[in-house]
């Protein structure tokens, strides 16, 4: 209509035009003169109506972007499993929130260490939650089947994955040193077998079983994928307690719980030592409790922490400038204890009677428990009488007591998803024809964490 209206305006020229040249009559004049402002009316677009006024309700109150779990849960990317073995985790955990309490308060001294080393490697998140049903995330953690530490090595693939372990030290029970183990077995499982299912059973039943497993199944015709292999119950519910520990870090309100908040930032930082130093004069000079202390350093399993060369030391990074400048300060000697190997003329309690301790004292101070007989070739530590240098020679670690009754096998089944199993024969091991030196990387159970 606007386009219509432009295009028959009268032109004002022609107008004038028109008016000089011929008499108009003055009704034509007048109806001239009437149309004018129509047509400047209509030429005009109209002006829009003012829209309402919206007040923008005030913004919600955004979570911390510190905390860690938004950053574990930002970098989920294995498939989530259901079923009835999830949901009994699921109750189990919900069932217990202290237990859950305790496990978020030892990870929070970790967490964002575990998960800076994952996300360098690339590797999912979740990842970060398997100390949480491997130990609790308690670095302090020993099985039964002499499977140690925050990730549970077992000292024969701790050794193959560079874990030192002598008579001072477990490399297994290191922070820092089993991460990097842990993850650096978790990434050949995953390029070994291409799926992260299969790793992480692998992890907790052995890759040999497991390798096992899927070519049983594969002769068979049937699917090798993680819940179509007959496998121990143990190594069945592994991932389902880890698809309900992620669940929970997921959405912790509707299973009534509170996950504490965990700064995402580093709790820890270390610090070198070149002498040998009493642990509880490190955690003196530190300003820590002792139990604190042997929290963060577990690896140190003796009194003294023998510094072969360079020793790391974890402390709270409050902690670090506070160390240093009393380590300066301190003249006094750092060690106060010396190694005393047991000759088979030694009485346990001369022994520490010769070093002013009763044989209860002895024992503790070498963690051998009360019921437990010191014998000769044994080597203990007994305090350092004298200002001398203390003999602190390197010696292996002790070895494993092993069981004089043969380890039951475990039984291997099939579960499915309603919770119903059924036992079946577990795939046997190939017969060597040559013998050949493989990797111990199994527990009883065949897994290196339990």
């Amino acid at each position: 209509m606007l386009v219509g209206a432009c295009a028959h305006a009268p032109d004002q020229s022609e107008a004038v035009a028109t008016t000089e040249s011929a008499e108009v009559s003055e009704g034509a004049i007048k109806e001239w003169l009437l149309l004018m402002p129509l047509v400047d009316i209509h030429a005009q677009l109209p002006l829009p109506l003012p829209e309402p006024v919206v007040e923008a309700p005030p913004p919600a109150a955004p979570e911390p972007a510190t905390n860690i779990w938004h950053r574990i849960r930002a970098g989920f990317r294995l498939a989530d499993m259901d079923g009835v073995l999830v949901q009994q985790q699921e109750n189990w955990y919900s069932s217990n929130p202290d237990y859950v309490a305790r496990m978020v308060d030892r990870g929070s001294h970790f967490l964002y260490h575990v998960v800076e080393e994952i996300e360098r490697r690339r590797m999912p998140t979740e990842i970060a939650l398997l100390p949480m049903i491997e130990s609790a995330y308690n670095p302090q953690a020993y099985s039964r089947a002499h499977a140690s530490g925050m990730w549970q090595f077992i000292p024969s693939t701790g050794k193959i994955y560079g874990l030192r372990q002598n008579f001072w030290y477990d490399g297994r029970r290191d922070v820092l040193a089993a991460t990097s183990a842990a993850l650096d077995y978790l990434e050949k499982l995953y390029n070994e077998f291409g799926d992260w299912n299969l790793a992480l059973a692998a992890y907790n039943w052995g890759e040999g079983a497991v390798g096992r497993a899927v070519a049983r199944n594969k002769a068979r015709g049937l699917p090798t994928d993680y819940e179509s292999l007959a496998m121990p119950l143990e190594t069945r519910k592994y991932l389902p307690k880890l698809q309900a520990v992620k669940n929970i870090v997921a959405n912790p309100g509707r299973f009534g719980l509170v996950l504490a908040n965990v700064p995402d930032q580093p709790y820890f930082a270390t610090v070198t030592t070149r002498h040998h130093i009493d642990v509880q004069l490190a955690a003196s000079l530190a300003e820590m409790s002792l139990e604190e202390f042997r929290f963060l350093n577990p690896a140190h399993n003796k009194p003294v922490i023998r510094a072969d060369g360079s020793e790391m030391l974890v402390l709270p990074i409050e902690k670090v400038a506070v160390f240093e400048k009393n380590l300066e300060t301190h003249n006094r000697p750092l060690v106060s204890w010396q190694a005393y190997t047991v000759k088979r003329s030694d009485k346990p309690e001369k022994i520490a009677s010769k070093h002013g301790m009763t044989l209860a004292e002895l024992k503790e101070a070498n963690d051998i428990p009360a019921k437990k007989a010191i014998v000769a070739g044994q080597t203990v530590l007994v305090p350092l009488r004298g200002e001398v240098d203390p003999h602190l020679p390197d010696l292996p670690a002790p070895k494993l007591v092993s069981t004089r009754s043969r380890p039951k096998r475990a039984a291997c089944y099939v579960v499915n998803n309603n919770g119903s199993k059924k036992q079946v024969p577990c795939a046997a091991p190939a017969k060597k024809t040559t013998p050949t030196k493989t990797p111990a990387n199994q527990k009883a159970n065949g897994s290196p964490g339990a």
